[in-house]
């Protein structure tokens, strides 16, 4: 039972990776938080980073949380209710701001913090996401894209390619961190030395996607600051792959207006949201948070 549980969540990952050669997924995949600790979440107003100076923010980041809400195991606070917090009491929202300080003052576990780096409504619409999810303890580190995920066990094969080229280019990413050279600590001409070979103990290990096992004593406490988790994505409705996803989700929803999957591409609001499931879900797709689903099948073409 166990392993038919991973086989279906990795059979509705394979709706993120694009592969068509697999029967299409007609009942969404079940997202679900993977991460106890994380429930209560508070999602800021998206800056405005793109050349639209009459995108909202607000809008977006009311996307999201909708999006957000839809998934079991996250408690979310209104964006509204967030944006008068920030008035009410003059957070000033730049680059110097404190996001770990601003949720446990908001008193959620992890505050979202997204921009919008480009934006074009009209068709074929595109838009640019970053987003960040800082935890209100600074004690939690990144969670790698990859984490969670069945590695090591029979299932492995069905992680979608993708999400193997992130997980593995991440750790290559941190594992280079620690071969760079340090431009504070300059040797003289002639003097040029090199460490002894071995492995740096900051090493990132390729285990760490894989939860360990629980301490008998709590670990030592070790501040991180920057962002739990965060990615970047771009969706263009000009491309392929972005606008097949789009009709796959589409056959997930109600119908309530017109002009079917192609509507969303004429209405901005439907397509905003649109991109933030997707971003959503991938990144909680990389990390686990896919749960086990009734799914109905369909093959592609009718075959």
């Amino acid at each position: 039972m166990k392993n038919s549980i991973r086989l279906l969540g990795a059979m509705s990952l394979l709706l993120f990776a694009g592969c068509s050669a697999w029967p299409r997924v007609t009942h969404p995949p079940q997202l679900h938080n993977p991460f106890p600790q994380l429930e209560r979440v508070a999602v800021l107003p998206f800056f405005n980073q793109s050349s639209s100076p009459n995108l909202d923010g607000l809008q977006v980041a009311e996307a999201y949380q909708t999006e957000l809400q839809k998934v079991r195991g996250f408690q979310v606070m209104p964006v509204t209710v967030v944006d008068q917090y920030l008035r009410d009491h003059q957070v000033p929202i730049d680059e110097t701001t404190d996001f770990q300080q601003l949720a446990r003052d908001l008193g959620v576990d992890v505050l979202v913090v997204g921009s919008v780096t480009s934006f074009d409504p009209y068709p074929p619409p595109r838009i640019g996401l970053a987003v960040d999810w800082y935890a209100a303890n600074p004690g939690f580190h990144p969670i790698p894209a990859g984490y969670g995920l069945p590695w090591g066990t029979a299932e492995e094969e069905f992680v979608p390619d993708a999400l193997v080229w992130e997980a593995e280019f991440q750790l290559a990413k941190q594992q280079l961190k620690t071969q760079t050279p340090d431009p504070t600590s300059v040797q003289p001409a002639g003097s040029l030395q090199f460490p002894p070979p071995g492995q740096p103990a900051d090493w990132p290990d390729p285990q760490g996607f894989v939860p360990p096992e629980p301490l008998v004593d709590r670990p030592p406490f070790r501040a991180h600051r920057g962002p739990l988790m965060e990615m970047v994505r771009q969706y263009d409705a000009a491309d392929t792959e972005t606008l097949g996803k789009l009709q796959v989700y589409h056959s997930w929803q109600e119908e309530v207006r017109p002009g079917g999957w192609k509507g969303h591409l004429q209405r901005s609001d439907d397509f905003i949201r649109f991109c933030c499931h997707l971003h959503l879900s991938e990144l909680l797709a990389a990390r686990g948070g896919v749960d086990r689903s009734t799914l109905a099948l369909r093959v592609p073409g009718g075959r």
